[in-house]
């Protein structure tokens, strides 16, 4: 449903709303509290067209989504607001945050007279496939591979998210094994990692996530992920490109490949007790 309804978010907006559906289903890769959640939607003949996303990074740390498709009169934001907020009290515990895009200024009133305060932020990017770099080969003493040529090896982002990852990776609609990339040095040891994720229905691809180990920075190594990663969803047939992230170096490293940035996401929160 989640999935459901976020490509329909896609279909609808342009390049509305925060999240992709992929985003969702990376957050599966690990199990969750809120995976026993009953999350909420409000559906039409043709499938979700609001809903409120509820998920647990940790017991008491929990992020709240209320999400409607762009142009539906029914529900009203105010009422998917006040779902989220049942939500939050039948099911969290400690604190909760909602992200919010700044350009949201209907949901920012409601998050901010409900008391929540805000915090960290964020930004999203956008890149034409036709736009896309030229691919960059890893440097010297450093190989590219997918996990279709590491079948049964230990997954690399297995130190970060848990040995399940690889297997609950695997149970994603999206997921797909030569899209999920990493650089070994030449004796087999990671020593970077990314992912990539080709939405058919919407023809979107996201990249997330892009790690490269401390060590390992300024090498050249990101932009040869990067660049091998986005090749390879215009290959499948994505038309436009998306990244999200928080870090100046992080916004020069994807502004330097052609992202464009085009949002930027706060996120308020709170108690779930004062709410």
């Amino acid at each position: 449903m989640a999935t459901a309804l976020l490509q329909r978010v896609r279909l609808a907006g342009g390049q509305a709303g925060t999240w992709e559906a992929a985003d969702v289903q990376w957050w599966s890769r690990k199990s969750r509290r809120s995976d026993d959640v009953e999350q909420l939607f409000w559906v039409d003949g043709d499938g979700p067209v609001a809903g409120v996303l509820l998920t647990s990074w940790a017991d008491d740390d929990w992020q709240c989504d209320p999400i409607i498709v762009p142009g539906v009169t029914s529900p009203s934001i105010d009422q998917v607001w006040a779902g989220a907020v049942g939500q939050v009290r039948r099911h969290a515990v400690g604190s909760f945050e909602v992200p919010v895009r700044d350009d949201d200024r209907r949901l920012g009133s409601l998050v901010v007279g409900a008391g929540l305060v805000a915090g960290e932020r964020s930004s999203i990017a956008w890149m034409e496939a036709a736009d896309r770099p030229r691919v960059a080969e890893p440097p010297e003493g450093f190989v590219l591979v997918d996990r279709t040529q590491r079948p049964g090896t230990p997954h690399p982002m297995r130190h970060r998210n848990g040995d399940e990852v690889e297997e609950r990776l695997r149970r994603c609609s999206l997921y797909d094994p030569q899209l999920d990339l990493a650089i070994e040095t030449l004796d087999g040891r990671g020593v970077a990692y990314s992912l990539y994720w080709f939405d058919a229905v919407t023809k979107v691809g996201l990249v997330e996530p892009v790690r490269v180990e401390d060590e390992y920075h300024r090498r050249g190594l990101a932009r040869a992920m990067l660049t091998t990663g986005i090749e390879r969803l215009a290959a499948r047939g994505a038309r436009r490109l998306k990244i999200g992230f928080e870090s100046a170096p992080a916004a020069a490293l994807y502004e330097g490949l052609g992202f464009q940035l085009t949002t930027t996401v706060t996120s308020y929160g709170g108690s779930v007790d004062s709410i």
